[in-house]
């Protein structure tokens, strides 16, 4: 089963220290980066696709509750603070926990237990991933039905994804993608993947795909060769 991505996003490093050493001793979950404001911690989270932040609330700057409503559909969130007085603004916005500084072992465990309980099952999901995945485009994760997927195309530093209604652009490796994809996606070339059940026409060279004629480089021929066998 994949860990719970975690982002921690506090301005004193001996919490995050704290945090990080308490979910060393909880399986299933990886610290994909930390963060000492809400400014260097917001990259962080459009790099990344993250599960949970735990998240400070007095911070230079931007504090963690500006931070967490400036979020469109913000991963769940865990506040760790040394102030009780947010704690009613917290819940307000559905955090998962309020934690108060020390935190003590037992209760953090206790935050992630609830954690657990609101996210969603990924067992339950998991027959669901073979018909659809999820990208990041324009602050947004896009739901990509894999049968509505023609072809992909990778251009400069991004990937294109065509679709028989509407295209979407995201920051993604063609490689990558090419591992979350099932059987009837094929790479063709360094720089486009079909989509088998929208092909019109192939052979060694081309792939007729909706309205493209797209190229068959040398190196994944083989590919091709083998649907003639």
């Amino acid at each position: 089963m994949n860990n719970h991505k975690v982002l921690i996003i506090d301005d004193e490093p001996i919490s995050r220290r704290i945090t990080k050493n308490f979910l060393s001793q909880i399986e299933g979950y990886e610290v994909i980066g930390e963060a000492s404001s809400a400014n260097e911690g917001f990259p962080l989270l459009l790099k990344h696709d993250i599960d949970l932040i735990f998240l400070d609330i007095e911070m230079p700057e931007i504090n963690g509750l500006d931070f967490l409503r400036s979020i469109a559909n913000p991963p769940k969130v865990i506040i760790i603070s040394a102030y009780r007085e947010y704690a009613i603004e917290g819940y307000d916005l559905n955090v998962v926990d309020y934690l108060l500084k020390p935190v003590a072992l037992e209760r953090f465990q206790l935050a992630i237990q609830k954690f657990e309980d609101a996210a969603p099952n990924r067992k339950q999901l998991k027959k669901y991933l073979d018909e659809f995945l999820f990208v990041r485009s324009d602050r947004k994760h896009y739901k990509i039905d894999f049968d509505q997927v023609v072809f992909i195309e990778s251009k400069g530093d991004y990937l294109y994804i065509h679709q028989q209604d509407e295209n979407i652009k995201t920051k993604e490796t063609i490689s990558r993608i090419e591992q979350k994809l099932p059987e009837q996606f094929i790479r063709i070339h360094r720089s486009y993947i079909v989509n088998m059940n929208h092909v019109k026409a192939l052979n060694k060279e081309f792939v007729e795909i909706g309205d493209e004629m797209l190229p068959v480089s040398k190196s994944f021929r083989e590919s091709i060769s083998k649907i003639f066998e």
